[in-house]
């Protein structure tokens, strides 16, 4: 099946996390491979997806030789001629690594000319995601900054959901009025919010008064395993089947975006 899902949300809220979970439950409930990008600065998916230290992935943004070959331009450069249009549909399956049904990309930063530059590494990770996002028929779930610098106006349209992460809180309320002025200024359809971190019934409801208009996905509990596994070096429930039960509930809501 195809879903594409962009999951955004300020620093500390365990976006991170909450996408690596997400990305496994689809790969396991769906039986399909699931295309993971990590478009955050702050690269930290691998250790979400339980990849191991010793097999690192370069960010397509720092793969030099390829970004000239594909675009005619050398990385570093602006202005000047190169292709806008470079052949990437070979990317994902060169230059991911896989476990248990989840493909990790990792796209990198533009280290010059500011996010809105035009140069080969811009061109080439845009050209990379409208193809993720416009013309593979696989579940693709986004990892991206607040800023979705990534996605343009020319993909935005045919992402099924923007999901928020917020935690409960009074300062949730400006990250996600943030976030979703910026999806809906690209064309994002849907945006929608998924509590985290959440003790019970008065955290929910906090949640729900700090954002009223919003939908609200779903919640997700405080989690020990969560903490413990950061302070351990290991992905949280190894075994999915102990992650709490509200996960189960959030991807059945995610997958019926399709139905």
């Amino acid at each position: 099946m195809s879903l594409k899902i962009a999951i955004g949300g300020k620093g500390g809220v365990g976006k991170t996390t909450v996408t690596a979970l997400i990305a496994r439950s689809l790969a396991a409930d769906t039986h399909n491979t699931v295309i993971a990008i990590d478009a955050d600065p702050v690269a930290n998916l691998a250790a979400g997806l339980g990849i191991p230290e010793d097999q690192p992935i370069r960010p397509i943004s720092e793969l030099s030789d390829l970004i000239a070959e594909r675009t005619g331009a050398k990385p570093g450069t602006m202005g000047g001629f190169f292709t806008l249009n470079p052949k990437v549909d070979d990317i994902p399956d060169r230059f991911s690594l896989e476990r248990d049904g989840v493909k990790l990309l990792v796209m990198g930063t533009v280290q010059t000319g500011g996010s809105g530059c035009i140069c080969p590494e811009s061109t080439i990770l845009k050209a990379l995601m409208t193809h993720l996002v416009l013309y593979r028929d696989d579940i693709v779930i986004m990892d991206m900054e607040a800023g979705i610098e990534h996605l343009g106006r020319a993909t935005s349209s045919s992402v099924d959901a923007l999901v928020i992460v917020v935690n409960p809180g009074a300062r949730s309320r400006a990250a996600a009025e943030k976030i979703r002025k910026l999806g809906r200024d690209i064309g994002i359809q849907k945006i929608i919010v998924l509590g985290n971190r959440v003790r019970g019934p008065e955290d929910e409801e906090l949640i729900r008064q700090t954002l009223p208009g919003f939908e609200i996905l779903g919640f997700l509990p405080e989690d020990q395993e969560i903490v413990t596994a950061d302070r351990e070096g290991r992905r949280p429930h190894d075994d999915l089947s102990t992650a709490p039960s509200e996960l189960s509930t959030i991807v059945d809501r995610l997958l019926a975006l399709k139905r």
